[in-house]
């Protein structure tokens, strides 16, 4: 089966043909997803300041709850985000900002899961006092930041 296909069958689906019609709802699904991204950079970043030391040890009580908090809105960003892709899933797939924006958080995805386990269950005031994940976090900021940026750029492509 082409992808051509798959892609008109995605943007025939009646959930998509009524974020595209009804009127509110694709700005609706837009404005969850600036929450959602606006909730991810906002609590990750603290964190990744933490494991490069530029916060203090003050943050590490409340690391677990921005971890949480980054996790949620990966989440309503993930999930809102394909639903404003699936509108136009046909055009998206070959727009480079679209596709350098998934290349992007795949890394970044991946860049995550590598800490978590370069952890090994440790805390991050552990991890900060024995100089660990100071290459990780600055990554996850560069690439969280690259992330926003190339979705911004896929209007203009």
């Amino acid at each position: 089966m082409q992808l051509t296909v798959v892609f008109e069958w995605v943007e025939g689906l009646q959930i998509v043909r009524l974020i595209a019609t009804v009127p509110g709802a694709y700005p609706t699904i837009s404005a969850l997803h600036v929450l959602g991204i606006g909730i991810l950079v906002g609590s990750i970043a603290p964190v990744d300041f933490r494991l490069l030391g530029i916060l203090g040890p003050k943050f590490d009580a409340v690391m677990p709850t921005l971890i949480r908090m980054a996790l949620a809105g990966f989440g309503l960003a993930a999930a809102s985000g394909l639903l404003l892709a699936s509108v136009r899933i046909g055009s998206y797939a070959q727009n480079p900002a679209f596709l350098s924006k998934l290349a992007i958080l795949a890394v970044a995805g991946g860049n995550a899961g590598a800490l978590r386990l370069f952890a090994h269950g440790s805390d991050l005031a552990g991890m900060v006092r024995r100089g660990r994940g100071s290459v990780a976090a600055a990554t996850s900021l560069v690439l969280w930041l690259a992330a926003v940026f190339a979705g911004r750029w896929i209007a203009f492509v």
